[in-house]
């Protein structure tokens, strides 16, 4: 018998509402680097899948966000790294101004550019 280990990832979808959705290049030195994704981050003890993205994302871009409808839920498999429950949620609305804490670029992108960026294999199905 074998026992499976899954990591519980929260991950907005943040919109502008002009067609764009947020963006973020992950760092050198870190796992895939220089790869797209969406921010977001691993499920905390006794933290929710919405209170892990309000927290990621005050820590990541220095905003707070109201976490919207679940978009996509998905089962991510890496092989040098595990296997990921990740729940996207929609980010329509948020206070502050966002602040790049950590990444090496964020950037809004219009959906109709998605396709051309190096986006991290586990955000390629959203």
């Amino acid at each position: 018998m074998y026992l499976v280990f899954m990591t519980m990832v929260a991950v907005g979808i943040l919109t502008d509402h002009r067609s764009s959705v947020l963006l973020c290049r992950r760092p050198e030195g870190k796992p895939y680097p220089l790869k797209w994704e969406f921010p977001g981050g691993k499920v905390e003890a006794n933290e929710s899948f919405e209170e892990c993205l309000r927290r990621e994302l005050r820590e990541e871009l220095g905003i707070d966000a109201t976490v919207g409808e679940l978009y996509h839920r998905q089962h991510a498999v890496y092989p040098d790294s595990g296997t990921y429950d990740v729940l996207y949620f929609v980010v329509r609305s948020y206070t502050g101004t966002i602040f790049n804490n950590g990444f090496d670029d964020v950037r809004w992108v219009p959906v109709r550019e998605l396709a051309a960026y190096d986006i991290l294999e586990g955000n390629r199905e959203v």
